[in-house]
């Protein structure tokens, strides 16, 4: 079966939904997340949340009107946040690193792939779909030094790490997107 990936405006998620809530709650249910279907239910309405930021951008897949996977992504203001883990990933990287590295860059927020796509590349596709806009190249996600597979994905697709543990239970790391032009100095000083 054909797999198509595209990216979908924030109005058109509506029609997705029911497919993203299912992928989310089979990709995070396994470890390192552990996620319950509770956990698909507060996605899907943070979902709806979210699509209201700057610079928000969606690809999902779909294979025989079957959503497969899906990415999400939009602009981390100029003044960062706080809520979240973003407090955490401040004092990973200090104020001069994060200011000039993640405000304005293209923050992925997601991305989900069901189990039986795992290994295909449609991982690989959506996370190219939704950071080929990023503003000057430059983009950023945050994910768990336990999420081996998603890990290997994004280095495999040129993702680096920022040499900077972000602290707190979940281990969480940031990585630079291929074409962020900090890169070279994602290992160094605050």
């Amino acid at each position: 079966m054909t797999v198509e990936v595209r990216t979908v405006e924030a109005g058109a998620l509506d029609r997705y939904a029911d497919g993203i809530r299912d992928v989310y709650a089979r990709a995070f249910a396994a470890p390192p997340w552990n996620e319950d279907p509770a956990g698909a239910d507060s996605y899907a309405e943070r979902l709806a949340r979210d699509a209201l930021r700057p610079g928000f951008t969606a690809a999902v897949a779909t294979a025989g009107g079957t959503v497969t996977g899906f990415a999400t992504a939009w602009i981390t203001p100029e003044v960062f946040p706080a809520d979240r883990s973003y407090g955490q990933v401040a004092e990973a990287l200090g104020p001069r690193r994060t200011r000039a590295w993640l405000c304005g860059a293209l923050e992925v927020n997601e991305l989900a792939v069901a189990p039986e796509a795992h290994g295909t590349g449609l991982g690989a596709a959506l996370l190219h779909a939704v950071t080929g806009s990023a503003p000057d190249g430059r983009c950023w996600l945050l994910t768990s030094v336990r999420a081996e597979a998603a890990l290997r994905l994004y280095e495999r697709t040129g993702w680096r790490r920022v040499d900077a543990p972000v602290p707190g239970a979940a281990a969480l790391v940031v990585l630079l997107g291929p074409r962020h032009p900090r890169r070279a100095s994602a290992r160094g000083s605050r």
